[in-house]
């Protein structure tokens, strides 16, 4: 009873957030023109949030935003005049999935490029690592030898020196 009364609140959790940023006032009564005004959103970024869309925040900045799409869907705009009259305001950074044009190359391979330079970097900080362990600076030296042979109970060329042990 218990667990079944879990999976409930979850699921009433989760769809409760599905349309968590858009407000019942916001919502139009064309359903057709609320469906593209939704997938619009889910297109977006919400500036303030920035890794959500303008349909998930609940920044005031988020609404506005959607009431800006809501408005000009209303007027008779497409998407795409939407779109490209939202980027000439905030620019490519509002798109969730911005065009990959020269402008936005670095959004596009920056990620590759860092993860390449650090795997760079890691190899040659391994292979120098590696090769500095066996430079000459490691080699012990004479005094050094002889010290390590009497703390291991050895003679100078490495044989094993005889115990004083009295077997009864």
């Amino acid at each position: 009873m218990r667990m079944a009364l879990l999976s409930f609140l979850l699921i009433l959790l989760v769809a409760a957030s599905a349309g968590a940023g858009v407000r019942p006032e916001e919502i139009l009564d064309d359903p057709a023109l609320e469906a593209r005004a939704r997938a619009l959103g889910q297109q977006l970024r919400c500036l303030v949030c920035q890794n959500q869309s303008i349909d998930d925040s609940d920044a005031p900045l988020a609404a506005d935003l959607r009431r800006i799409v809501r408005e000009q869907l209303v007027a008779g705009k497409s998407e795409e005049e939407i779109k490209a009259y939202l980027v000439a305001r905030y620019g490519d950074f509002i798109l969730l999935k911005p065009p990959v044009k020269p402008a936005t190359w670095g959004l596009w391979i920056g990620p590759f490029l860092l993860l390449g330079l650090g795997g760079v970097l890691a190899f040659v900080y391994l292979r120098r690592s590696r090769r500095g362990a066996t430079t000459e600076d490691s080699e012990l030296s004479e005094e050094e030898r002889s010290r390590l042979a009497a703390l291991l109970g050895e003679d100078a060329e490495g044989a094993r020196m005889p115990t004083s042990s009295s077997s009864p």
